[in-house]
């Protein structure tokens, strides 16, 4: 897969953010501004065009469109290069009913094969405070490094779905049909766990490494995944759900699946949740976020675009120059927000890297 780099961007009506266009380079892309003035929105405009969807949570389109805009339609239009200088633009219009997107002014349905990841610290409390938020986070990082994984989650979910509407309909004369998808529904569950266990395996390998890189610190970092059916077999599901039937069906739904699977993450062998301060909490999955970056790349060859949206207040001044040697050192297109002063500072000695402001939503590049 060839290296993909978003070298011009503009969009209109978005949020409060003005029509500029914007260059960018390959490498470090630093965005300035006070908080409020739209340095998020910038990222999220970026995220959307590439992915087609927000990573804010429930965000419809009436959020997003301006409130200014004359016209209710949502304009994207952007150039991506390839490490061989192969140039591409997609443009996208979105309205109230109906989306659009060209590549090379030709309509497609296809998205731009770029990755995107958005680094949030905030996301570190819901990381360490809500099983939900770490399922969903783990499947849809495992959903980027497998397509066969993505594919086994979603057989899984359909085949759960048909299970509880079954279940919900109490009659024993839909047991006959909840036996009959028993054996599916069980191998979908075995072959989640295993996939599961083999990544958080390979993440293993790069957690502890960034943690060193960035933070300067050395610590044994790892996930374990916490699963009821960890070591069966398919056929101990299976009589497990078979076993559990009529209790499923006095309540209406399968209680107990891998889709109540939770993670553990262990700093030094101790449960980081229950030992941890909420800073090495911070620092430790921010070493996650990175080290999924670096096993991303050794599958694919290729890195993801990443967003950086303010981490200055999870560092200090010698692991925010960690920070910028490792970006500088690596070889994926980055886009890093700060409203910290010192933190900017920092940033604006970066030789060769772009500087953007924002104020009130109107972008300027020096």
């Amino acid at each position: 897969m060839d290296q993909l780099y978003l070298s011009k961007f503009c969009v209109e009506n978005y949020r409060n953010l003005n029509n500029s266009v914007i260059d960018l380079n390959r490498g470090i892309n630093c965005i300035f501004g006070d908080n409020g003035n739209g340095k998020t929105n910038l990222l999220e405009a970026i995220h959307y065009l590439i992915t087609r969807k927000s990573f804010r949570k429930n965000t419809s389109f009436e959020q997003i469109i301006s409130v200014e805009c004359e016209k209710p339609e949502i304009l994207f239009h952007s150039l991506f290069q390839t490490e061989n200088e192969g140039n591409t633009s997609l443009t996208g219009r979105l309205n109230q009913g109906q989306n659009e997107w060209y590549f090379d002014n030709k309509l497609s349905r296809k998205k731009i094969q770029l990755e995107t990841l958005f680094v949030n610290p905030f996301d570190s409390f819901s990381f360490h405070n809500s099983a939900s938020f770490r399922r969903n986070w783990f499947d849809g990082k495992f959903s980027q490094l497998s397509d066969d994984y993505k594919k086994t989650l979603n057989n899984y979910n359909a085949s759960m779905k048909f299970r509880n509407n079954l279940l919900s309909k109490k009659p024993s004369e839909y047991r006959a049909q909840i036996f009959a998808n028993e054996g599916r529904f069980a191998q979908l569950s075995y072959d989640l766990i295993q996939f599961r266990k083999k990544f958080l395996t390979e993440l293993h390998e790069y957690c502890g490494l960034t943690f060193k890189l960035i933070f300067d610190e050395v610590h044994d970092l790892k996930i374990k995944l916490d699963s009821k059916f960890y070591n069966w077999s398919v056929e101990q599901i299976q009589e497990y759900y078979h076993q559990s039937m009529q209790k499923d069906e006095i309540i209406g739904y399968t209680r107990a699946g891998v889709q109540r699977d939770d993670y553990t993450f262990e700093f030094d062998g101790y449960n980081s949740y229950e030992y941890c301060s909420l800073g090495q909490q911070k620092m430790s999955f921010l070493s996650l976020i990175f080290a999924y970056i670096e096993l991303f790349r050794y599958k694919f060859k290729t890195y993801p675009m990443v967003l950086i949206d303010d981490v200055s207040g999870e560092l200090d001044r010698r692991r925010w120059q960690n920070l910028i040697n490792y970006l500088q050192a690596k070889k994926f297109q980055v886009l890093i927000t700060t409203a910290n002063e010192n933190f900017k500072k920092e940033l604006e000695r970066i030789q060769n890297a772009k500087k953007i402001y924002i104020h009130d939503g109107i972008i300027q590049e020096h």
